[in-house]
């Protein structure tokens, strides 16, 4: 259970991810049925401006000593270097019994303090590689939007962290409450922490004009069968000559590329239709569900059915997620 939230802010601290904390946390919402939290921001001295990211000032109401003993210690993303001061008092929370979440790259907060040493973490993909140099005993995953690690729940960036916080809700305090709190900030009630983060869109930004429309062909085909040898006649090529120039051009190998277009097509038509999984898999060019079901969870993370209770596009949802 938790009742009682403190959260640290340094200088250089992200406006958007405290702001997370503070929406999912902190905000007074007793007249909808959710519990309120003994709700704390907490920094090097209490009433002194610190400096966000963005030039404005925040000032904290309370010290460090008000994480320790806090049911949870969350952490935005903050630009280091940090206070031993503040590392000190994130290890005496966490040995107090707090939870500890993290948001973006307060991860590195988390490091810096030594506590994830042989944990499952993650943070934005664009820090983890660095995240997982810096402290190389951690278990990095660096595809996923969040990690349960037990009393440790790191996230990626930005949508992230709403998705960690609000997992962390249900866990704690049961899916009704997380729901209204949901509601409220108008974002899906849900999302699975397994789902990748970020999905590199294979479509070529800089494809070469002579080639493009080959590939533009494809994308309005995807439901026919296709085969490197079959590709590379439709574009007078060999099929050796084609391969080369696809992975050229792309960087996928021709196969590679077009289950990639399948499953981000399958994706879309998963949120915004009602088609069957069956009939999803053969639009996309898959011919089978287990085919899409391998696939899809492959590339996004997740199976297809559990995407589309997350973010299919019907009257309630579209309003509910716009």
């Amino acid at each position: 259970m938790i009742e009682s939230v403190s959260v640290l802010v340094l200088d250089g601290v992200a406006p958007f991810e405290f702001g997370v904390i503070c929406e999912v946390f902190g905000i007074d919402r007793a007249a909808d049925g959710v519990p309120n939290f003994d709700f704390k921001v907490c920094g090097p001295e209490p009433g002194r401006p610190l400096r966000m990211t963005v030039g404005a000032l925040l000032t904290p109401g309370y010290g460090f000593d008000a994480l320790v003993g806090a049911d949870l210690v969350a952490i935005p993303a903050i630009a280091g270097p940090y206070p031993e001061e503040a590392l000190d008092a994130v290890r005496a929370a966490a040995a107090s019994g707090s939870i500890i979440l993290t948001v973006c790259s307060g991860a590195f907060v988390v490091g810096a303090a030594g506590l994830l040493d042989g944990r499952k973490c993650t943070t934005h993909w664009m820090h983890a590689d660095e995240l997982a140099a810096m402290y190389p005993t951690a278990d990095v995953d660096r595809n996923v939007l969040f990690v349960d690690d037990g009393n440790l729940i790191t996230s990626a960036g930005t949508a992230a962290g709403i998705d960690a916080c609000l997992h962390l809700v249900r866990r704690e305090l049961g899916s009704e409450v997380t729901n209204i709190i949901a509601r409220r900030m108008v974002v899906p009630p849900q999302r699975d922490g397994g789902q990748r983060q970020y999905i590199d869109q294979p479509i070529p930004v800089r494809c070469s004009d002579g080639f493009a429309p080959h590939l533009d062909w494809i994308l309005v085909n995807l439901d026919q069968p296709h085969t490197v040898a079959t590709l590379a006649n439709r574009a007078s090529m060999s099929a050796r000559t084609f391969a080369r120039r696809f992975v050229d051009e792309t960087g996928r190998t021709p196969m590679q590329w077009v289950t990639d277009q399948r499953v981000l097509y399958a994706r879309r038509l998963l949120e915004e239709t009602d088609l069957d999984i069956d009939r999803v898999a053969d639009k996309a060019g898959f011919g089978t569900a287990t085919l899409l079901r391998h696939h899809f969870r492959r590339v996004i993370g997740v199976t297809p059915s559990d995407y589309r209770r997350s973010f299919a596009c019907n009257d309630s949802s579209c309003a509910a997620t716009a």
